[in-house]
Order: C-alpha cells, then structure tokens, then sequence
C-alpha cells in the first residue's frame, strides 16, 4: 500500500506548530512521519520525554513514526545494536539506521522482542543488506528509505536511483523515497535550504509531479516531504493524487471535442502489453465508442512529436476512439485527431507507462 509522508524536525520548531501541521497533514491523508535525532543535543531523559509526547500525538492522528539515528545516537540513548529499549522508552515505530553497524550486528536490529522496524539506506548498494538476510534477518522487520541531500547539485542521478530502486524491489522491501517543498522557507536538519529531494531533477519541480514521477516508476511504495513545513496547497495537491495509478497532465488542444474530452478524462487508460515504441496505446476505449462517430479535425502539424496526444478519428474507423501518446515523430496523415499535449516537465512520466500500466490523464 502506498502512503504520504511528512518530516518534522522539533529542535528546530515549536510543539505547537508540529502538531498542527501533523494534523493539517492527516487531513489530508498523509499518515508517515520522519524525524531526525541526529542533530537532537539535549540529554538523555529530556530527549526521550520529549520524543515520546511528539510520537503520542503522531499515532492519536494515525501516523507511524521514523526517526533517523547513527551510532553516536544509539550511544547517546544508551541504545545497542541488541537494546533497542530506549526507542520503545520513545513509542518509536521504525528506527532508521542512517549509518550501518556492520551486517551482524545490523540483523539482531531486526530480532529486537519490541516489534521496532529498522530502515536502511536506500541510497546504496544492497551487499549488506543481502549479507543479512543470509544471517537471519528478519525481513518482516525490515524497510528501505532512500536519503535525501540538502545540498543543490548533489540529490542522486536518476539513473542510479533507478538502479538502487530496482534492486530493493528485486529483493522484495517496501521503500520509501523524498520529495521537496518549495515554501520559503523550509528547514530541515541542517542548517541548509535548498530543499531536500531524494533526485536532483526533482529539486525544482512542482512537489505533485516530484510524487507523480517517483510513483510512476513502480518502485517507491512511500513518498516523503524532506522539509518542513509545506504548504497547504502542497499537502493538498499531494492528497489528492491517485496512490494507484500514474497521472499525467495535459494541455488541451483548443479543437478538442466533447466527445474526445470523455475519452480522456472518464476513462482509466492501459498501455498495451504489446506496446510499439513510436507511442502509448490506450485501446479499450475502441471497444466503448466502436459506434461512435469521431470526425476528422484538421490539424496543420506535419509531425506528431513526442508528448502529443492524438484520438483516432473516422478516417481508420476500425481503430476509431484508440487514444495514444506519442513518443517518437510520426506523420500526420489525416488518421489522428490531436486532442492536447504532455507539457514539457511532464514528458519524464512517458518512460514509465511500459506494458499495461494504468495511467490517467490530469486537466
């Protein structure tokens, strides 16, 4: 099941602003907190009291709660590798390693009798997590959350995400991924504010289509804002994104028929699993509309490129009402109706709607 998520970071804030963007934030269906002890300087007792009020309202409001440790965190609380009673003291519900243990000492995490999850970094290869589960680990207990990187030109390459990504998903973890807020300001740990993305390219872009891009690939089940505190507006847009399907928008042509726009916009949409590679074919609604007439609509482009979105008009009346997005130059030769285009940021989806992905168009 895929979820929302915020960050919070309560050295930095108020009780009283956290909790009220926790509960603007369940409003909307979020229902993952991350927080961080590492930049935590208080002793002992205080940190966990304090932590524990925050984690009490956090589950009153149904979030389930991670924070991000390193050894000099367990060694503050006390904690080990085998005594993770300081976390349970705090009501934690995941405790992410941020820094590795070694592979032994990293699999009794996972064997601890509190029920606590272990995150690890998703950022990185998987040998050691590999080499745990070869030792014991109990993978029930266990989940993945890429990093996120305050510092511009420095989130990941997309294609090393990708790769990471895919292998967690191989070896079966729930996994989880950041987004950015583009209020101002934001903060997080650090004392740095150029956002906090998981990928560079995402770093400025619109926070719905950050979430978008990331679900599209099939291989984040949890999306993350990094920075505190995100608007409304992007709560909202984020809440209001279909967790199942991949959603794209689009910029209707002002030809667009009545017709065409029920073809777009009341139907979930399927590429085919013998899909070509000059364009997406949705081609059910064939079957919907097999009777209905599609006239031609003059159109004065030679080409259709790479992001246009075309209907089969009554001039290839067998394939009539197939919508299709194009992905490689084809001819206009008078088949195609062009009912809108991809706007450019989004064109980054197109990659990911392979054999029988569902996906949906966005006005």
């Amino acid at each position: 099941m895929r979820r929302l998520g915020i960050s919070i970071y309560p050295e930095h804030s108020t009780k009283e602003k956290d909790f009220a963007y926790m509960e603007m934030a369940a409003k909307y269906g979020f229902s993952r907190i991350f927080t961080c002890l590492l930049s935590v300087n208080k002793p002992k007792e205080e940190m966990i009291e304090e932590f524990k009020e925050f984690m009490d309202k956090a589950h009153e409001l149904g979030f389930e709660v991670a924070v991000d440790t390193n050894p000099k965190v367990f060694e503050h609380l006390g904690a080990s590798a085998t005594n993770l009673k300081p976390f349970a003291d705090m009501h934690v519900d995941i405790v992410r390693l941020d820094m590795s243990f070694g592979a032994m000492m990293d699999t009794m995490t996972t064997q601890n009798p509190y029920g606590l999850k272990i995150e690890f970094n998703g950022s990185t290869t998987s040998d050691n997590v590999e080499a745990m589960l070869h030792m014991g680990a109990r993978q029930d207990q266990m989940l993945i959350c890429h990093n996120f990187y305050p510092q511009k030109y420095t989130a990941l390459d997309w294609d090393l995400f990708m790769n990471f990504s895919r292998n967690w998903k191989r070896l079966g973890f729930t996994t989880a991924a950041f987004v950015s807020s583009h209020n101002d300001p934001t903060f997080g740990p650090w004392e740095v504010y150029a956002g906090l993305p998981t990928c560079e390219i995402h770093r400025k872009m619109p926070i719905d289509l950050q979430a978008r891009h990331l679900f599209a690939t099939g291989l984040i089940d949890d999306v993350i804002i990094g920075n505190a505190y995100a608007t409304e507006e992007e709560l909202k847009s984020l809440g209001g994104i279909d967790l199942n399907t991949v959603q794209i928008k689009i910029d209707l042509a002002d030809t667009v028929t009545e017709e065409e726009k029920n073809l777009l916009f009341n139907h979930v949409h399927s590429n085919r699993g013998d899909y070509p590679s000059q364009m997406v074919r949705s081609s059910f609604t064939r079957m919907l509309y097999r009777e209905t007439s599609i006239p031609h609509t003059p159109c004065d482009k030679e080409f259709f490129t790479r992001g246009d979105v075309c209907v089969i008009n009554d001039n290839l009346k067998h394939y009539r009402a197939e919508v299709q997005i194009i992905l490689e130059d084809i001819p206009n030769d008078g088949e195609r109706n062009l009912v809108g285009r991809i706007p450019e940021e989004e064109l980054c989806i197109l990659e990911h709607l392979k054999g029988w992905k569902k996906f949906n168009f966005i006005k």
